[in-house]
């Protein structure tokens, strides 16, 4: 049984070490397109050969310990979270190098009014990433919901950056391969969000082992 204990906790080590690294490349990527600095670019690039070693080293462990030891109630519901969280966090390192690609292809032209609003959006993003984060490491379920609330924010800043990137599109046809990259930038933010939110439920159904994917919690 300690042997059991000492695994959890190192699997637990592992995901928090894992969400640092991830949640630093999200801020990286957005430095990179902000601040044209090429050397954030190859952190987040190098970030994510550590991202994808640890996702496969902390699936391992969980998927064993499930297998092995056959846990029950809270430990079950560790483990369980443990992997769907292990997933959100990889194709958030993956969503990190997607916007570092697009601030690479815009890296050699002044940006337009510079970056709509893509700045504000990026922070309201990483706040829903610290919070989902923090809310796993203290098993906080205010905070979690606190993250599902923001997503629907998050979601009508993406459509004012399509409808003001659209415009500029429709007044300068010269500006339509830079807009087209901003568009996949805030998707990409968007999509960020959208796996903040996942930790965010996973961390209520490990808490206190509720549903509340697709916000059913709030229609109740």
């Amino acid at each position: 049984m300690r042997h059991f204990v000492e695994e959890l906790d190192y699997l637990r080590s592992r995901l928090l070490e894992m969400s640092a690294l991830v949640e630093d490349s999200v801020y990286r990527s957005v430095l990179s397109l902000t601040e044209r600095d090429p050397q954030q670019s190859q952190k987040v690039l190098q970030n994510e050969a550590e991202i994808n070693h640890m996702e496969i080293e902390i699936d391992d462990l969980a998927t064993r310990l499930l297998a092995l030891q056959q846990p029950m109630a809270t430990d079950l519901r560790f483990l369980t979270s443990a992997i769907k969280i292990n997933n959100d966090l990889e194709r958030m390192g993956d969503l990190a190098v997607n916007i570092v690609e697009r601030a690479l292809a815009l890296s050699n032209e002044p940006l337009m009014k510079p970056t709509i609003d893509i700045p504000a959006m990026a922070s309201r993003v990483q706040s829903m990433i610290r919070k989902s984060l923090d809310a796993f490491v203290k098993k906080d379920p205010e905070l979690a919901r606190n993250v599902l609330v923001s997503d629907d924010a998050v979601d009508a800043l993406r459509d004012s950056i399509y409808e003001e990137l659209i415009g500029y599109m429709e007044r300068d046809p010269k500006t339509v391969r830079q807009g087209i990259n901003l568009m996949f930038v805030a998707r990409n933010l968007e999509r960020l969000a959208d796996h903040a939110t996942n930790i965010a439920e996973d961390v209520l159904f490990l808490v206190e082992g509720v549903d509340v994917r697709h916000h059913a919690e709030a229609r109740e």
